[in-house]
């Protein structure tokens, strides 16, 4: 799997990149308005509980306004935090700080956000399965979105499409399962092979060819167990479709070794933060 690197460069680009998003094609116009000298201390403060993440782009993306402003983190990357916590002072002009609050603010919410929510399913289902993200991430900010997973306890699905093999439903359903699965162990070169299946009828027809991964999509937990109690030997078993707080102990207690859930980045709640003065 590619990996996620998250180098300094890295986070100064992407950070440079919002503020342009923000500050085309005149500036702060409002913050304008402040004279140019006022130096003030403000608080960045947890409004709830969760893990925090993004502290490097909230630094970064103030740095890059105003290499002038100081910032003083009282929380370490991926710590618990509750409602209330004081998580950072950053001082300088106030003018600048303004005007990189809401990037920063956002940067830090969003990666909050997902660490936050990876983190409950992690203690939902303990050591009994992993929690794996997808691809279903927002255009462009995938590296971030992953790396929240992994800041929550989560573990990395494969990144793009050159990863892994990964044969699913509409796949299967435009020519034969088995021929598709035979030339992937051809091509393989050391890549996964992952095939999905949604009923027992299908796992029946490929049990024994040799690829790494069986996706089981939509399955109920009852039939889900036979089903990895048919392939376990054979292959690292994964479910998805539908997981959701509620019900992911139950379908870690079928003894599927991975869960893989879209939701995690694409219908989480960003954390509430907020700079006060």
């Amino acid at each position: 799997m590619s990996k996620i690197i998250l180098s300094k460069n890295f986070i100064k680009s992407v950070c440079q990149l919002a503020l342009n998003e923000d500050l085309y094609p005149s500036g702060d116009i409002s913050s304008n308005l402040l004279k140019n000298n006022i130096k003030k201390k403000v608080k960045l403060i947890s409004n709830q509980t969760g893990i925090i993440g993004g502290l490097e782009f909230a630094k970064q993306t103030f740095k890059l306004i105003d290499k002038k402003i100081k910032i003083n983190l009282k929380k370490k990357e991926g710590s618990k935090i509750k409602k209330g916590d004081l998580i950072a002072i950053i001082e300088g002009n106030i003018k600048h700080i303004l005007t990189g609050e809401r990037v920063a603010l956002n940067f830090l919410s969003h990666i909050s956000g997902i660490a936050t929510i990876t983190n409950q399913f992690v203690k939902k289902v303990g050591k009994k399965c992993k929690i794996c993200c997808t691809r279903k991430t927002i255009p462009n900010l995938r590296v971030v979105q992953k790396y929240a997973v992994k800041l929550g306890g989560g573990t990395n699905h494969r990144f793009n499409l050159s990863d892994e093999y990964l044969i699913k439903d509409n796949h299967v359903a435009s020519t034969d399962t088995k021929k598709l699965i035979q030339l992937a162990i051809k091509k393989k070169k050391g890549k996964k092979i992952t095939v999905e299946i949604d009923n027992l009828s299908q796992l029946k027809k490929i049990i024994g060819l040799k690829f790494d991964r069986v996706l089981f999509d939509n399955m109920r937990p009852k039939i889900l167990k036979k089903s990895v109690k048919l392939s376990k030997k054979l292959y690292e078993t994964e479910a998805s479709g539908g997981i959701t707080l509620k019900n992911v102990r139950k379908i870690a207690n079928t003894g599927v070794e991975r869960v893989s859930i879209g939701s995690l980045t694409h219908s989480f709640n960003s954390l509430d933060l907020k700079l006060e003065i």
